[in-house]
């Protein structure tokens, strides 16, 4: 079985159905990531069928946790590559997407795949989610937030929940040992209006790793205090 038809049956086990089209995306997804890569670190992972497991799979899989037929906008906050962004863009064609990233040359490749894939109602920002989570139409102005980002999550919830709408979600999608980022969040979450974590784990295809998406609910507006200055969150974590 080639590669494409791979993800088309795994992402219909999540329930969601991939057209010609889609596939052709992914694909021409993986060839400008892969290309692009060579002159720039975009990834780590440049394997065909490592990139269709690790990034694009792995990105749908927020579709198992969250109801994204019923979401309309979503902000991938330090998108890096796209992930999960651009993967859920081409999956959900109906979503009004932003992709946000402090690295200019990584925004500038987003800017130019997000061309080429013919993605509409999608914005490619650089910039600090410190700044642009004060910003009018985008503070509190999502339906989900999330991030695939190496930070911790109380620090990741700083960045990410103040651009949630009370009543929508934040998602971070995490590797395999979360437990103590988990409790050590609590004050975090709670300050910054989030609800309780709720914690699916998922084992990749072909044994390439397990994940967590750690699922919180926003259940209050997040003071005007939060997020603070940029570099704060990182040096300074709410605990």
């Amino acid at each position: 079985m080639d590669i494409s038809q791979w993800l088309r049956e795994q992402a219909a086990s999540l329930g969601i159905t991939l057209t010609d089209e889609q596939l052709d995306q992914f694909a021409m997804y993986y060839e400008r990531l892969v290309e692009k890569n060579r002159v720039m670190n975009l990834t780590a992972i440049t394997e065909q069928e490592d990139v269709y497991i690790k990034h694009f799979y792995d990105s749908l899989l927020l579709a198992a946790v969250v109801p994204i037929d019923q979401i309309n906008s979503l902000i991938d906050v330090g998108t890096g590559a796209g992930f999960p962004g651009i993967p859920l863009k081409i999956a959900f064609p109906h979503l009004r997407v932003v992709l946000l990233d402090s690295l200019n040359k990584r925004v500038s490749f987003l800017a130019e795949l997000v061309r080429e894939l013919r993605l509409d109602k999608v914005e490619t920002i650089h910039g600090r989610a410190e700044e642009w989570g004060r910003r009018t139409g985008y503070r509190e102005a999502f339906d989900l937030a999330t991030a695939r980002a190496v930070a911790k999550l109380n620090v990741l919830a700083e960045y990410c929940l103040p651009f949630v709408h009370v009543g929508g979600s934040f998602v971070a999608m995490k590797g395999p040992d979360v437990t103590e980022e988990q409790r050590e969040a609590k004050t975090a979450l709670q300050r910054l209006g989030g609800g309780e974590i709720a914690d699916h784990p998922f084992t990749l295809p072909k044994e390439k790793g397990t994940r967590h998406l750690l699922v919180i609910r926003k259940r209050a507006n997040t003071p005007k205090a939060y997020p603070r200055k940029p570099g704060t969150p990182a040096k300074q974590p709410i605990v």
